[in-house]
């Protein structure tokens, strides 16, 4: 199995297991979450930072959420939200599920209408964890084509550099296929039924500077 398959095939699993019509696997849930807004800003990055769509999120989350959101072209806003699990990077459809991971996820009551992305993390503290990997759960066959593209330098999977057309700007990404391996195997023996992870301490990040 090559480098491509392994990772299709543990896409096709996450597929499966969560309910998702597509499952795009990149190596970090922040990666995700970046990918999945810029596939919502991808016409508006030419703004300045003042200028930006606003993204909204909880106060208390992890760093490396507004970040994607600035590094995506939007400029990252808080509300005062105790979440469990999952909460949406509003007013965009896209969830940041790191703290969650079961079968079925993808059609809760929550995710019911569709263009919903689900971001969830593989990090080694997480449910269905190892040294690194992400992955956006979605139904959008023209955002599929878009994610694995900008996942991949811009580049068109299984053609070789000196082959390929680059019509876009793309980021480096790609979950490793041993990763991708170890995890299907994980996946197969994970339950079907977990609960979300514990609410962690995380800083009120409204209060530092970076994000002001």
């Amino acid at each position: 199995m090559n480098a491509h398959a392994v990772t299709r095939e543990f896409e096709k699993s996450l597929c499966e297991y969560t309910g998702a019509p597509y499952a795009v696997a990149v190596n970090s849930c922040t990666m995700a979450l970046l990918l999945a807004v810029a596939w919502h800003l991808r016409d508006d990055q030419a703004q300045s930072y003042l200028q930006r769509w606003q993204v909204e999120i909880p106060k208390r989350t992890y760093v490396g959420v507004p970040q994607s959101i600035i590094h995506a072209g939007g400029r990252p806003v808080f509300r005062d939200e105790f979440w469990v699990g999952q909460y949406q990077l509003k007013p965009l459809p896209v969830w940041d599920a790191a703290r969650w991971f079961t079968s079925g996820m993808y059609e809760c009551e929550t995710l019911s209408h569709a263009g919903q992305m689900q971001c969830v993390s593989f990090h080694a503290t997480k449910i269905l964890g190892d040294t690194q990997g992400g992955a956006i759960l979605h139904d959008d066959p023209a955002a599929d084509a878009w994610l694995r593209r900008a996942r991949f330098d811009g580049r068109t999977e299984g053609v070789a550099p000196k082959d390929d057309t680059f019509d876009m700007i793309g980021w480096h990404c790609y979950l490793s296929p041993d990763v991708s391996a170890r995890l299907l195997w994980k996946l197969a023996a994970l339950p079907k039924h977990n609960g979300p992870l514990a609410w962690d301490e995380y800083p009120d990040l409204s209060l530092h500077t970076a994000f002001r």
